[in-house]
């Protein structure tokens, strides 16, 4: 068990949770993930590790309710105790030590970009940070984000702060005003990562996206994550979770992303029934 020492909600349906877990918060790196399983009645998830502090022995996460299982681990509260919290997993990000990087957050994503953001800092990479979010009161994280990045641009599909429209035209107009990115990280929902990796294809540009949505059981063990990444097979929890955006099958990743749809609704549709 791992006891939650810190929960700060973030957006109606997004919370931010500390958790007393020193041997995973000694050994982690940025890119890692673990598994979270909030009590016997539910599924284990992958959960991407947003940020780690070795001297006080907690990891950082950022929960966003999509289902009934990421509603049950929000419903935790300061003080409770997570049954199963296993990491870190996956293979550390390859980042670079110099140069000029673009990190680019959708959604729960800007929460996940936070580790790499502090990392690159302390390397002396210069980091541009574009966070995205449907509206400005689902925009999260951006103070943490931007107090490691040289600039933060915020986007919002609706045009309430920042950038009016997707993060890729925010990414695609720095590059044109002449941003010279050396590469660009990316995480959110698959579509953006594809979305991220047609934009920085038209410029000849590095980047590199984290399949963690199409992540199940974390282990390698149930297949649900297999992808094709330059015409092989991998695994996005044992392999990855980060891959060359422009290797990898997106049109294939997209459909494995939305297998277990109809079994999420219906698990979301019974829990709501029961309140």
């Amino acid at each position: 068990m791992a006891t939650i020492v810190h929960k700060r909600d973030l957006t109606p349906i997004t919370s931010l949770f500390e958790v007393d877990a020193p041997l995973i918060a000694r050994n982690a790196r940025p890119g890692q993930f673990v598994m979270v399983r909030a009590d016997q009645r539910g599924e284990r998830i992958p959960v991407t590790i947003t940020d780690s502090s070795k001297e006080r022995g907690v990891i950082t996460l950022v929960i966003q309710e999509v289902g009934r299982t990421t509603r049950m681990v929000r419903s935790l509260e300061q003080g409770d105790d997570i049954l199963d919290f296993v990491g870190p997993l996956g293979r550390p990000v390859e980042l670079p030590g110099r140069g000029r990087v673009a990190l680019v957050g959708g959604g729960f994503g800007a929460g996940a970009i936070l580790s790499l953001a502090k990392e690159l800092t302390v390397r002396g990479v210069h980091v541009s940070s574009i966070v995205g979010a449907r509206n400005r009161d689902l925009i999260i994280l951006d103070k943490e984000v931007g107090a490691h990045s040289k600039r933060l641009y915020l986007c919002t599909d609706d045009g309430s702060v920042g950038f009016h429209g997707f993060v890729t035209g925010q990414l695609a107009a720095l590059v044109q005003e002449g941003d010279p990115f050396d590469e660009v990280f990316a995480i959110g929902p698959v579509a953006m990562m594809r979305a991220v990796a047609e934009t920085t294809g038209r410029f000849g540009i590095k980047t590199q996206v984290s399949m963690d949505p199409i992540m199940v059981d974390g282990t390698g063990m149930c297949g649900a994550c297999r992808l094709t990444v330059d015409g092989q097979l991998k695994f996005a929890c044992v392999d990855g979770p980060f891959f060359d955006a422009h290797k990898v099958n997106f049109a294939e990743a997209i459909v494995r992303s939305k297998t277990y749809v109809d079994e999420e609704r219906a698990a979301m549709t019974t829990a709501v029934a029961r309140g």
